[in-house]
């Protein structure tokens, strides 16, 4: 699972300097298209040239002489066009977007809506590990928690045969009862026999009394664990019923429509 979600984010990345990629050569373009438009010679505006007004006494033979001397004919410019602002660009000269830099953009559009996508799918990969771990660690926390129970119902067994034994050598030590045991061994000395046979019971009584005192801590230990290990138990399983309650209360995320080429 780390493996794919690495595998995704080498394709995110290699997605990501593509895209950068492309929006560095557009912007060179255009670059390179408004210092052109600056270069471009500025055409010398029209020089304005009104005839001379002849007096309404003389005669036009005269007013022609006199306004043209060299006997060509008047030319009268039109300003119209000189009022319009030279800085305003007209509709023809606005630049048109090439096929080529459409083509750029869809692309462009394309790749973002494509990494979107991956970004959605890489989180809902990300929280679905996330998931899993957590059943996992439940399931390892559920199995620990019934070895540790089972190893105190083990414990509880081993307790209750120690004090079991320890009634049977309480009741051997009374002295009637160590009399009776002696008295098939068939000793000049009674009373040394009975005192082999005190002592061994005893000795045996300490032994069991020692055990006992280990499994007794191990008993408390163990009791500790259980009781740790179903806390942890119920603390993930609320943890899971709560990221699944997220998991149902988010949309399910659909798949956009990728754009027609142009033909």
């Amino acid at each position: 699972m780390p493996g794919r979600i690495r595998s995704y984010i080498k394709f995110l990345v290699t997605v990501c300097l593509v895209v950068s990629f492309c929006l560095v050569e557009g912007d060179a373009q255009t670059r390179r298209k408004k210092r052109s438009k600056r270069a471009a010679p500025v055409a010398p505006k029209p020089v304005i040239t009104n005839p001379p007004i002849a007096p309404p006494d003389a005669t036009q033979s005269t007013a022609a002489t006199s306004a043209n001397p060299t006997g060509d004919d008047v030319k009268i410019i039109s300003t119209a066009d000189s009022t319009q602002d030279p800085s305003q660009p007209t509709e023809a000269a606005k630049p048109k977007p090439s096929p080529e830099q459409e083509q750029m953009q869809q692309t462009i559009t394309n790749l973002s809506n494509q990494v979107n996508r991956l970004n959605d799918k890489l989180s809902q990969m990300q929280e679905d590990d996330r998931y899993q771990m957590d059943m996992e660690r439940l399931t390892r926390a559920e199995q620990r928690a019934e070895q540790l129970r089972s190893q105190l119902i083990d414990v509880q067994g081993k307790i209750s045969d120690f004090e079991a034994r320890l009634e049977q050598i309480d009741f051997a030590l009374r002295p009637e009862n160590i009399e009776s045991a002696t008295a098939g061994y068939g000793s000049t000395r009674p009373e040394q026999a009975r005192e082999a046979r005190r002592k061994q019971l005893e000795g045996e009584k300490s032994r069991v009394q020692a055990q006992l005192k280990l499994v007794e801590s191990s008993k408390t230990r163990l009791e500790t664990a259980v009781a740790n290990a179903d806390s942890e138990v119920d603390l993930l399983r609320a943890k899971l019923d709560q990221r699944r309650q997220q998991m149902d209360a988010q949309p399910t995320p659909t798949e956009t429509p990728k754009p027609r080429k142009p033909e």
